[in-house]
């Protein structure tokens, strides 16, 4: 199966540049999550990097769609259940 296109909007570029997170960091958690989680049409791709969770957001169509990423200390908050 054919992976689908990463595509960036520029609110996440802008935050991936701020908060220093790379483009392949993004890329790797939502090919290879340590979780998933659904709201609503969006999904958030998790995984655990440094002892710290990155969460990204996106949409999924015919394309992925990064609408933004972040890292968090609370790893037992969005990795329960």
């Amino acid at each position: 199966m054919k992976m689908k296109q990463i595509i960036f909007i520029q609110h996440a570029l802008d935050r991936l540049q701020e908060r220093r997170i790379s483009i392949d960091l993004v890329k790797e958690t939502i090919i290879n999550p340590d979780k998933i989680d659904f709201e609503n049409k969006r999904k958030i791709a998790h995984k655990i990097v440094d002892g710290k969770l990155l969460r990204v957001i996106y949409e999924e169509d015919e394309a992925i769609v990064v609408i933004s990423a972040y890292r968090t200390s609370q790893v037992n908050r969005y990795l329960k259940g």
